[in-house]
C-alpha cells in the first residue's frame, strides 16, 4: 500500500521499518497489526495498519455490516515517538529519536 498525501509519497517498500505491534490473530474480529515506518530521504514517519471488523481499521460494507480494513497514516515526530513508547521496547526504536530522548 503506498499513498501520496499532501504532496508527499509514502511507500512502505522504500521506507525503513521502525517497529511493529499486533494484537491477536487475523481470524479474530478484534485483530490489528501496525507497522511504523520512516521515509529514507525526508525522515517522515507513517503508520501502516490493518485490522478486523471490530478494530479501528473496520469499514462499513452494508447496513449494520462491518469488515476488516487497512490504512496508511502520516505521523509527526511527536506522535510517532508516543506510538513507539506505547508499542515497542526502547532498544528497538531509540536510534530513530536520539535527539528527542533525555536521560532521567
Amino acid at each position: 500500500m503506498k499513498k501520496i498525501i499532501n504532496g508527499f509519497r509514502y511507500d512502505p517498500e522504500k521506507a525503513k521499518v521502525v517497529g511493529s505491534d499486533s494484537y491477536s490473530h487475523s481470524g479474530d474480529c478484534h485483530f490489528w497489526q501496525e507497522t511504523l515506518y520512516r521515509t529514507p530521504r525526508a525522515g517522515r514517519f507513517f503508520l501502516v495498519g490493518e485490522g478486523g471488523p471490530m478494530s479501528r481499521y473496520a469499514r462499513v460494507v452494508g447496513q449494520n455490516s462491518w469488515a476488516g480494513g487497512s490504512d496508511l497514516t502520516p505521523l509527526n515526530k511527536a506522535v510517532a515517538l508516543r506510538w513507539c513508547e506505547e508499542h515497542l521496547w526502547a532498544g528497538d526504536w531509540e536510534r530513530f529519536f536520539e535527539a528527542a530522548i533525555q536521560d532521567a
